[in-house]
Formats: structure tokens, sequence, C-alpha cells
């Protein structure tokens, strides 16, 4: 390769993460061994109430409040020194102190990088500030309704008990408190759901908040690092390193891309803004586009094998949905195999209903998991520590529905997993989107 195109084209990778880090909306910051401030950028900058050349060079501890500045550098001095871990590696929340002495909550994500000749500590920053006050809104807010809806029911209670009091003897009089009754009990139980959908709406937002803060971490956090030794790797004979740590980067930010695409998914199906368009296709041409989209995913030494069994006609479907719940499946079962297995994506009828296999021999999943595994956000304890959202097999569901189709599995842990796709081989209702309420398991 041309020495000339390979200089491009990391300068032009190191320009584009410069780019990420300079645009980035949590503060990102680098220290040397003694707490000294090497890089920051803006966003990190705007956080504390500074100007980034302000900080370079300066002692991390001008952004902590007393007495955690004056503990900083002991705690950095004995870590050196004995390897005792209590912030790094681990994300916490913490106090900052802006430069006009304002102090405001923080969640502090800390990481090590050791380099030849020295070590190199990268912090993420993200402001909790209005996460804080969301939330103390949220229990004042979920305190107000609640007391509306307690001096509502005494209020009713007391109408009921006038009308028990007033109309007992006579039995049309008798009819209307029965009534009453029953129209209070009705009422009682829509605030009742209502309560119970703010409590889940509320729930959904923090689970979201939570995971999405740790799913970007991780990739960000490689982007900076590796970012950081590239710039260092400036010989030619450490082409390999700098073309290792460029890979690295790729794919976090494919990592990102396809949290993000989760998240859009996800809204717009809650939004109701998913529209079909059927149009007639090939499932057989499907199957070809399909194989070159999961290629490049592929682990070292898998096989995707498609077959398909017997005549299938052109069929009549959102081509776009259907493909992007195949993809979903076929990704996962790339994602949670080993190198060198075997996945099978096949295409058959069954009486007048399209069927689609996939199957894996996969890590499968475990029995006490699979009765959540459609839930939203829900990681089967086996994959914790595999890269995810949560929300892929949720998403397909509920495309499905939207199709008209539906989908069942069968999986043993440690030998792999099989979901069975059924469909109509024609919409017939260009719906749009799923009631909120549908979030559970589909029957196996």
């Amino acid at each position: 390769m041309d020495d000339q195109f390979i200089y491009e084209s990391l300068a032009e990778a190191a320009l584009q993460l410069q780019a990420i880090i300079d645009t980035a909306i949590d503060g990102i910051i680098t220290i040397d061994e003694r707490g000294i401030i090497d890089m920051i950028n803006p966003a990190g900058a705007r956080l504390f109430g500074y100007e980034p050349p302000e900080l370079v060079g300066k002692s991390i501890n001008m952004l902590m409040p007393e007495p955690y500045s004056e503990q900083h550098d002991e705690y950095i001095q004995r870590y050196l020194k004995t390897g005792e871990a209590k912030i790094i590696g681990i994300g916490r929340e913490a106090l900052g102190k802006k430069k006009d002495g304002t102090l405001f909550s923080i969640r502090l994500a800390v990481s090590e990088v050791r380099l030849s000749n020295r070590r190199m500590f990268i912090g993420i920053v993200h402001d909790l500030t209005e996460v804080k006050e969301a939330n103390k809104r949220f229990r004042e807010l979920n305190e107000e309704l609640e007391n509306k809806v307690k001096a509502r029911t005494e209020e009713l209670a007391r109408v009921v008990n006038q009308l028990l009091n007033t109309n007992k003897q006579l039995k049309h009089e008798v009819r209307e408190r029965e009534a009453a009754e029953r129209a209070l009990k009705k009422q009682e139980k829509k605030i009742r759901k209502a309560l119970e959908r703010e409590k889940e709406l509320s729930e959904l937002k923090s689970r979201f908040v939570s995971m999405a803060s740790h799913e970007f971490r991780t990739p960000l956090s490689t982007i900076s690092s590796s970012a950081s030794l590239i710039a260092r790797y400036t010989r030619e004979d450490q082409q390999d390193k700098r073309l290792k740590h460029v890979h690295r980067i790729k794919s976090a930010v494919e990592n990102l891309t396809s949290i993000l695409n989760d998240f859009l998914s996800l809204s717009r199906l809650e939004e109701g803004k998913i529209e079909t368009t059927p149009t007639e296709f090939s499932m057989e041409d499907l199957c070809h586009e399909l194989e070159g989209d999961v290629h490049g995913m592929m682990k070292p030494g898998q096989q995707l094998l498609v077959e398909k069994e017997g005549d299938i006609p052109p069929v009549f479907l959102d081509r776009h949905l259907l493909k992007n719940t195949l993809l979903n499946l076929l990704s996962n079962a790339i994602k949670y195999s080993e190198e060198g297995k075997r996945i099978w994506l096949k295409i058959g009828l069954e009486g007048q209903r399209l069927r689609i296999l996939v199957r894996d021999e996969g890590i499968g999943i475990p029995k006490s998991d699979q009765q959540h595994l459609f839930m939203r956000f829900f990681r089967a304890k086996n994959a914790l520590n595999i890269q995810g959202t949560g929300l892929g097999l949720n998403i397909v569901l509920r495309y499905l529905e939207i199709l008209g189709g539906d989908i069942h599995f069968e999986s043993e842990e440690g030998k792999g997993t099989t979901f069975v796709v059924k469909l109509p081989l024609r919409q017939e209702q260009t719906t749009l989107a799923l009631s909120r309420e549908k979030d559970q398991t589909k029957p196996q």
C-alpha cells in the first residue's frame, strides 16, 4: 500500500476522531500520572465554565470540591504503588466544581491507558444536573397526582355515602346508588391505570438513560484511547499497531451506529410513526441480499447456509420491515456464536403462510431467561458481556405484529437457538403502529 495513501487515510481518520471528540456532548479529559490535564474537549471545558487552554497543564484538582481535591493526588500515588483502584474502571456519581465555585452532580467514568513509557488516565464526564432536576420534578408531580387522586377518591366516597343514606328506601334510587358505585370503581381503575402508566414511563426513561450511558461509554473510551495511541505511533515500522487502533475506532463507531439505530426504531414504534408499504418481491432475491449484508459481520470460519424448501411464490409484504427483522435475527446468530460455527437461513411454506427459520450453534438462552426474551432492554445473563442494547428482539416482535406474523423459538444453553417466523404471503392491511401495551414475551 502506498505510504502517502496510508498517511492521508490516517490523517483523515485522526481528523474524524478529533471531530468526534470536539463535538461530543459529554466531557472527555486525559491526565498524566501527576494529575496534570493533558487534554480536555470543548464540552468538558464548558461543563466546568472554562476554555480548554485555561485547563491544559493544570492540576485536575481545580475541578473538584473539598475534600476530594486534597485527596486526589494521594489517591493516584497510592494506586500507582499498590494497584488498588477505587474509581478507575468503575463509573460513579461525583461532584464537580465550576470556575465560579458552583458545585454540580456528574457521572464520572475513569479508565487507564498504559503507554510504553508512562500511564495516562481518561475520564468521561456526564452532567447529571438535568437528570437530577427531572427526577425531582417527577417525584413532585407524582406526589401531587397521588394527592389529587386521594382527594378525588374521598370526594367520590362522600357522594356515594350520601346516596346510600338518602335513597335506600326507593328501589329506583337504590339502582342509581349501585350505578354510582360501579362508576366510582371504574373511575378508580382508570386513575390506577394512569398512575401505573406514568410509573412505567418513568422506569423506562431511567432504564434508557442508564443503558445509553453505559453502552455509549465503552465505544467512546475505545475511540479516545486508540486515538491517543495512534498519535504516538509515528514510525513506519509501527504501521501494524496504527492499523489495529484504526480498526478498533471503526468498530466502536459501528457499535454506536447500531445502538442509535435501535433507539430510533424504538422511538418510531412508540410514537406510532411506522407505516407499511407492501410490495411484491421474491424471497430468494431477499435472501441473496441478506447474504451480502451479513458477510462483513461474520467471524472467522463462520458459515451462512441458505436453504429453500420447495417453490415459494412472490410475496406481497413490506420488504423493508421484513429485511430489518431477518437482519436482526441473523446478526444475533452471528454475534452469539463462536468462530467456525454454522448459521442457517431456511425459507419455505407452511400451508398458506411463509415460514422462515434462523438457527445457530451459539451460546443459547438460559431456561430461566427465555420468558423475558422479547422485553425491552432485557439481556440474558450469559450475554451481559457481549455488546447490545436489549432492544433488537422487542423491535423484531413488534415489526412482525405489524406485518401480521408471529415468532417463536427453541433454545438450549451451550447448544444454540432456533427462531421460526411465520407470515402471511400477502399483507392485507397497511396498519401503522402497535399498541404500546404489547411488550411481553410471545408464547413458546
